[in-house]
């Protein structure tokens, strides 16, 4: 299992641009935090989107964990490595703005719009190069805690 989601996560990594059947499962859950979020203006709703999709790994992550299934946890920090990578993507696209997004046209761009109304658009690439970094940070961690789970399960 560690392998088969190892060699997707460097193939996700080499077709960062493409989309990909996880991206389908993640914009659910983006676009659900825009909802989630509606509540507390439009900073943050338009920012639920990025805490959505980042969030719900996480809460998975933290239920494994508690529940002392390390090795389903570690799994997990896949999925929260490729959503980091893919909103390296997004954030990525703030200036150029040519991502298809869900409305079409008649959406805004959430990291634009983000990025410009607090008057940072200029660090668009910095930013999307921050999203990344964590983004193999957390998928290295994922590679390491996931062998070393599925060894020490194997043993037990």
């Amino acid at each position: 299992m560690v392998i088969i989601i190892t060699v997707y996560m460097f193939y996700y990594l080499t077709s960062l641009s493409d989309w990909h059947f996880i991206d389908n499962v993640n914009l659910i859950f983006h676009e659900a935090g825009h909802v989630v979020f509606g509540f507390f203006g439009d900073f943050i709703t338009t920012i639920g989107g990025t805490l959505m999709q980042l969030l719900v790994p996480v809460i998975f992550i933290y239920y494994f964990y508690r529940n002392e299934n390390y090795f389903a946890s570690s799994l997990l920090l896949f999925w929260l490595g490729q959503n980091f990578l893919n909103i390296s993507v997004y954030a990525g696209d703030a200036i150029k703005m040519g991502l298809p997004l869900l409305g079409g046209d008649n959406v805004y761009h959430d990291w634009n719009h983000l990025l410009s109304s607090i008057n940072i658009l200029q660090y668009t690439d910095q930013i999307s190069a921050f999203f990344y970094f964590v983004g193999i940070v957390v998928l290295i961690f994922a590679v390491v805690y996931s062998i070393k789970f599925s060894i020490s399960k194997s043993t037990s």
